[in-house]
């Protein structure tokens, strides 16, 4: 049972399954929705003339399609296949199979809590997804960080249940990023001062940050982390230190992101 509403948006990318071919169009139900049914017209399904759909589709084909209108008085729901690009099918794809993921996972933490899975809707279910725009996330953000989580959500039982659940089955992201920093002083002890603007970027995290040399005036600065977003903010402040500190002693200092 998914965590959807009864009805997509108009302009929403939503998963279907071709169902049905005519030679004016293509019946489909939408995979997110309860089977709902909806359809393509063959104006609808490539750009350019369509002499042949089969060419285009076929039954039983997972597709991803753009909604152009909704009829709810007449249950009618109209999409487009040519309204999208490979990256945009490709994106929506793997968000679907990623919620799809997520509702087994969801099975396991209720499981765990000795509840049927539609119960934990809403336990806390559908909390997290208005919370962290999809439970797949949330499972995401458990696993890399189970403290913060467990201190953002409190100490009710499902909790402990469903970061138990994200560690054992999600190996947290690790994104890895790099730049290069250039420091340099002409000062007598400018030597010093070079240092201490890579000791500046270090200190930023320490545990996260790590200053190479590579051949003076250029070191590498890189950043691990489990969030893309964070680990840039990170090597951001880094370098900003760096740079900060080694003008400030009289130096010049610039960043190059890799």
């Amino acid at each position: 049972m998914p965590l959807r509403g009864e009805l997509p948006e108009e302009g929403e990318l939503v998963v279907a399954t071709v169902t049905s071919i005519r030679n004016f169009g293509a019946f489909v139900t939408l995979d997110e929705f309860n089977k709902r049914e909806a359809f393509i017209h063959l104006s609808e399904v490539a750009t350019g003339w369509v002499k042949y759909i089969r060419d285009h589709i076929r039954e039983g084909q997972k597709i991803v399609a753009r909604v152009l209108r909704i009829d709810p008085a007449k249950a009618q729901i109209d999409l487009s296949l040519k309204r999208i690009n490979d990256h945009q099918r490709r994106e929506r794809i793997q968000s679907w199979k990623n919620e799809q993921r997520a509702m087994r996972l969801l099975a396991v933490v209720a499981q765990h809590l000795k509840l049927e899975e539609p119960a934990t809707h809403d336990l806390f279910a559908e909390g997290l997804v208005e919370k962290h725009g999809s439970l797949f996330h949330a499972f995401e953000l458990a696993a890399a960080d189970p403290k913060k989580f467990q201190k953002d959500h409190g100490k009710e039982p499902w909790v402990a249940a469903f970061v138990r659940t994200a560690q054992d089955s999600l190996t947290p992201p690790h994104v890895t990023i790099t730049g290069i920093l250039e420091v340099r002083s002409t000062a007598p002890d400018g030597l010093e001062h070079v240092r201490a603007a890579l000791l500046a970027a270090e200190k930023v995290d320490s545990e996260s940050i790590s200053v190479q040399y590579v051949g003076a005036p250029r070191y590498r600065v890189q950043v691990e982390g489990t969030q893309y977003k964070q680990a840039e903010e990170l090597l951001k402040k880094a370098t900003s230190a760096a740079v900060d500190r080694i003008k400030a002693s009289g130096g010049e200092g610039s960043f190059t992101r890799a």
